[in-house]
């Protein structure tokens, strides 16, 4: 069975072919930086490994660029769209409506279309390219896994809002968490690789990309998260700003004179490390901090204090810590935020190896020194791998 899984973040699609159940990846792929001049696509099979500046505005048009270069007659890997199976699509939101993973309906995508609220940068995303995959891969089962659905067990004290009671009762305005697929992923990884029993571990998993958000893993099970009703609270993320006083919005409005519209567009698509630097990608804000950009360098210091905050937090609520684990692109790749974060936090048993930290490796990898009590590890998440294996356990 081949099943092609599509990974539409909020400015980048990654997307791997898969023949399954044997798990053996025969194409991947990465269209990234969505909107802005400098859009990118790479694509990786056994006879080929392309990397090309294109123009990709929309999530739409990168979709089309991906089926064209899966189906081209010099790199492709298929010669039709029959060949493909099943598409397996990553969807933020779910909402209390899907807790698990899903066959696409018509019934599906309208859900998942009012769910877009909470999601404004991510589900529209989604359910453009189920729409598309539709079109191209009309002979296809499409299949829908949630973000949402890992943290499933986090406790009501946890996801619970100090609100009336009403408004989860009867609105279900709760902590949903996201990212849930790759947390779930690189957890199982580390677990795997510390060999310690699932029942008897505590680690705090860091995705860190455009969007980014933390994990209190017990157990093997999701407790605590650091996004909640929608993916905009907690960390500060690319164009997001993470947490901030309810109060600033009011004031915002009441005296500032601007628009829930315009506040809503301000904190999800222009706060941020855009917000503080101009930038939105940590590559360009690195670049700038070693050249002396003074504001670039005090949004990296930002990053890493939130970062550190939550790891107190969490070691807290778990009365322990095993590990903590980096992933995703900033923190599978960004030596200088991971040493930030390690850095000053002796008192939690967490001693970073400059040297195997400056390391550049796919693998999973332990980043601790010999000393360190807390096991560093940074661990490429498959957030396509997950994917695929749960829309192959549905149909199968």
């Amino acid at each position: 069975m081949q099943i092609l899984v599509l990974n539409s973040g909020s400015s980048s699609i990654k997307f791997q072919l898969f023949t399954m159940p044997a798990a053996k990846v025969i194409c991947s792929g990465l269209v990234e930086r969505i909107g802005l001049e400098n859009a990118k696509i790479s694509y990786t099979s056994e006879k080929n490994k392309i990397e090309k500046t294109v123009s990709v505005n929309t999530h739409k048009d990168g979709l089309q660029l991906i089926a064209s270069y899966l189906m081209d007659d010099e790199v492709g890997v298929i010669r039709s769209a029959s060949e493909i199976h099943t598409v397996g699509h990553r969807v933020v939101h779910g909402g209390s409506t899907f807790a698990e993973t899903v066959e696409i309906t018509e019934e599906v995508k309208q859900k998942i279309k009012k769910l877009s609220a909470l999601a404004p940068l991510h589900n529209p995303a989604n359910l453009e390219g189920i729409l598309v995959a539709e079109e191209i891969f009309s002979d296809a089962q499409q299949v829908a896994v949630f973000d949402t659905a890992f943290h499933q067990t986090i406790p009501v004290e946890a996801y619970k809002y100090a609100i009336p009671n009403k408004f989860l009762d009867e609105h279900n305005i709760r902590v949903y968490g996201f990212h849930g697929t790759s947390h779930k992923y690189v957890s199982e990884k580390a677990i795997e690789f510390l060999g310690k029993e699932k029942s008897m571990s505590k680690m705090i998993t860091i995705h860190l990309g455009n969007g980014c958000s933390m994990t209190a893993v017990q157990d093997g099970k999701s407790i605590d998260h650091t996004l909640g009703f929608a993916p905009m609270n907690g960390l500060i993320m690319g164009t997001r700003s993470g947490d901030i006083d309810p109060a600033v919005i009011f004031y915002m409005v009441n005296s500032l004179g601007y628009s829930l519209k315009e506040v809503n567009d301000l904190l999800q698509k222009e706060s941020g490390m855009l917000g503080l630097t101009g930038y939105s990608d940590l590559r360009d804000i690195e670049s700038e901090a070693e050249k002396g950009n003074k504001d670039c360098r005090l949004a990296l210091e930002m990053n890493a204090y939130r970062i550190k905050k939550f790891i107190g937090a969490y070691a807290s609520i778990m009365n322990g810590l095993d590990a903590i684990v980096f992933t995703a692109g900033i923190g599978e790749n960004s030596d200088k935020i991971r040493d930030l974060v390690c850095k000053d936090q002796e008192f939690f048993g967490i001693q970073l190896d400059d040297e195997k930290n400056s390391i550049r490796s796919k693998e999973i990898r332990g980043i601790s020194l010999p000393s360190s009590k807390v096991k560093i590890l940074v661990i490429p998440t498959n957030e396509e791998l997950e994917i695929a294996k749960q829309s192959f356990k549905l149909l199968a």
